[in-house]
């Protein structure tokens, strides 16, 4: 008895280390899930939670865009440019609390988000709701920050079966005819592609060769 309690006692550290390093790892991981200015979810991380979500029912996938972000990064510099942000990925938040919805920042100022929605005729209420929460004026060092947004939306209802990639690129094009417009929201009419693709993305889409979107 007495010899195993020296090795016990030796043991203890090592063990604690171990407890440490793996509460370390856990938390790399979730830092690797979030992105680290809006504490939203990276691409990567949405998709996985998305594909999930749309395993329960029908939903709302959004594309967002912020309209006026780089008049904003060019006119007052890179920090009102990330206040922006910051305040979008709160906006957006703020919205789906409530509605099991999820958010994500696919990369610069484009975001997305599905949203349950087994009845569609609360969707327009719903992207009226966001679009007034993301255009709304931000204070920033003395100033007032105008940004717009354009969304498009997908309702994967109308889809045969519940398939991220097809409802993000239906809410992409829905998005595109939002920002055509001027800014605002837009519902995609049904699954079936509207626009010509480029290595499977949006002719003219950030990321292809072709117009600005």
């Amino acid at each position: 008895m007495s010899s195993l309690l020296p090795a016990a006692v030796a043991a203890a550290p090592v063990a604690a280390g171990w407890g440490v390093h793996g509460l370390w790892l856990r938390r790399q991981l979730r830092t690797a899930r979030r992105d680290p200015l809006t504490g939203l979810r990276t691409r990567a991380a949405f998709e996985r939670a998305a594909t999930r979500t749309l395993r329960h029912g029908p939903a709302a996938v959004l594309v967002i865009d912020l309209d006026g972000f780089k008049h904003v990064n060019d006119t007052y510099g890179h920090a009102a440019g990330d206040h922006a942000l910051t305040a979008a990925s709160g906006a957006l938040t703020e919205v789906l609390v409530g509605r099991g919805g999820i958010a994500g920042r696919l990369g610069g100022d484009e975001f997305a988000a599905v949203v349950p929605a087994p009845h569609d005729y609360t969707v327009p209420w719903l992207l009226r709701g966001l679009h007034g929460a993301l255009c709304a004026p931000l204070a920033y060092q003395g100033h007032t920050l105008h940004v717009g947004a354009s969304i498009g939306a997908s309702l994967t209802a109308e889809h045969p079966t519940p398939h991220l990639p097809l409802a993000l690129r239906r809410a992409d094009e829905a998005m595109y005819a939002a920002k055509r417009d001027g800014g605002g929201w837009h519902i995609a009419d049904g699954p079936t592609p509207s626009l010509r693709t480029v290595n499977g993305r949006r002719a003219g889409r950030r990321g292809t060769r072709g117009v600005a979107a």
